[in-house]
C-alpha cells in the first residue's frame, strides 16, 4: 500500500491525487457521497451502489476492519472507494482483515488522503458526476485518461440478480423476492418472521413467479435507473391483477410507480446514508432512516389509484406510497436499515400482516 499512487479524475477535469489502496486497478463510475458514521462494509457490499464510486463524508474509515457477517452481497459491489483518512490498523473482535486488504481480493481500486470535504461540497454543489478512479505504481500521464461512463445507459440489475431461484427459511407464508439486486438484511428480516422466501431473477415472467404460488410479493432495492427496466414496467402490473400482497423497497418502489404509469427523476446527488428524516403523513410521526439511491419518484406523476404516505423532510421528495384498493405500499428507504437505525422494521410486520400473518 505504501508504494501505491491513486488519482481520481471526475469528468469536467478535476483530478485529485492521494495514496492508493486495494487493488491496483483503474475503474468508472458515478461518484456518490455516504453521509453514515459506520457501515462502510455493509456500504461496500450493498448491490445499489453497482456502477457507482463510494466517497464517504466520515473522515475516518477502517478502524474496526472487515468481519464475515455483515455482508449485504457476496463481494464488493462499488466501482471504487474513496475516503479521507483510511486507518491503517483495525480493532474489533470479529475482524478478519483491512479494508485494504478486502478491496485488494475483489480487484477494486481505492483512495486515501484527499480532501472529501471538499468533493462532498462539489458534488452538492454540481451533482453526482462521472469518475475514473486508478491506483498504480510509478508513473502515471493523468493527461491521457479519459472519463467515458453514462450511469443510465447500464442495466446493472442483470449484472447483480440471482440467476436462477433459491429458497429460503420455512413457515406457513410463502414470498416471492424478486431480486433487483436485494440486500441480505431484507431476505433476513423475512426469515427471521418465519416466512418462507423464494428470490427469483429480475428477467422472472408474471407466470414464472405466479408459478411460485406466493401469498405475497416482495420488490427488492437494486441499482441504477428505473426508467429502462421496462420489462418490469410490465410484469408488476400483471401481478397485481392477480391480487397478491406486493411490498417495494427502494429500487422496488420507483419500480412500483412506473407500472402504474408514473415516473421517476434523477436527483442532484441523491440520499445515501442512515440519517435522512421521513414523515408519516397520517400520523406525522417521524423516522430517522437509511437510504441509498439516486432516483425519486415524481409526485405529480403518481397515479391517482395511489396515496403519498411519506415524505423526506430535508427535500420533500416521495418516500412512499398506497394504493388505495388494493394490498401494495412501497418505501424508498431501507426498512431493514443495515446498519441501523431500525426505526422502519415495522413495515415488514406490515406486510406479513396483509399475508395473513402476525409479524413479530
Amino acid at each position: 500500500m505504501k508504494n501505491i499512487k491513486s488519482v481520481l479524475l471526475l469528468q469536467d477535469g478535476t483530478a485529485i491525487c492521494g495514496q492508493g489502496f486495494g487493488a491496483k486497478a483503474s475503474s468508472q463510475g458515478e461518484l456518490v457521497f455516504n453521509t453514515s458514521m459506520t457501515g462502510y462494509q455493509e456500504a461496500l457490499t450493498d448491490p445499489s451502489y453497482g456502477g457507482q464510486i463510494l466517497l464517504m463524508s466520515n473522515p475516518l474509515i477502517g478502524n474496526y476492519g472487515i468481519n464475515k457477517k455483515d455482508f449485504e452481497s457476496n463481494k464488493v459491489q462499488v466501482a471504487g472507494f474513496a475516503v479521507r483518512n483510511l486507518s491503517p490498523d483495525y480493532s474489533h473482535r470479529e475482524a478478519d482483515c483491512s479494508v485494504n486488504e478486502f478491496l485488494a481480493d475483489y480487484g477494486v481500486p481505492g483512495i486515501t488522503g484527499i480532501d472529501t470535504r471538499f468533493l462532498v461540497r462539489k458534488i452538492r454543489n454540481a451533482g453526482v458526476m462521472p469518475a475514473l478512479l486508478a491506483t498504480y505504481e510509478g508513473d502515471l500521464d493523468i493527461s491521457k485518461l479519459n472519463v467515458d461512463f453514462n450511469y443510465s445507459d447500464h442495466d446493472f440489475v442483470q449484472e447483480v440478480t440471482t440467476k436462477k431461484p433459491q429458497k429460503f427459511g420455512n413457515g406457513k407464508i410463502r414470498v416471492v423476492l424478486v431480486d433487483y439486486g436485494v440486500k441480505r438484511g431484507i431476505l433476513n428480516e423475512l426469515v427471521a418472521r418465519g416466512i418462507e422466501t423464494v428470490v427469483v431473477p429480475s428477467f422472472s415472467s408474471a407466470d414464472e413467479i405466479r408459478s411460485h404460488e406466493p401469498d405475497g410479493i416482495l420488490l427488492s432495492n437494486g441499482p441504477g435507473d428505473p426508467s429502462i427496466l421496462t420489462q418490469a414496467h410490465k410484469t408488476i402490473p400483471a401481478l397485481s391483477n392477480h391480487g397478491y400482497p406486493m411490498f417495494g423497497i427502494c429500487l422496488g418502489h420507483q419500480l412500483l410507480a412506473h407500472a402504474f404509469g408514473g415516473k421517476t427523476f434523477k436527483m442532484k446527488f441523491g440520499h445515501h446514508g442512515s440519517n435522512h428524516p421521513v414523515i408519516h403523513m397520517e400520523t406525522k410521526k417521524v423516522s430517522i432512516t437509511t437510504q441509498n439511491h439516486g432516483f425519486a419518484v415524481d409526485a405529480k406523476s403518481i397515479s391517482q389509484d395511489f396515496d403519498i404516505t411519506h415524505l423526506n423532510l430535508n427535500d420533500n421528495t416521495v418516500e412512499g406510497m398506497k394504493h388505495k384498493s388494493k394490498s401494495i405500499f412501497s418505501v424508498q428507504y431501507h426498512p431493514e436499515a443495515n446498519p441501523g437505525p431500525h426505526d422502519s422494521k415495522h413495515l415488514f410486520d406490515e406486510f406479513v400482516k396483509l399475508m395473513g400473518g402476525k409479524g413479530r
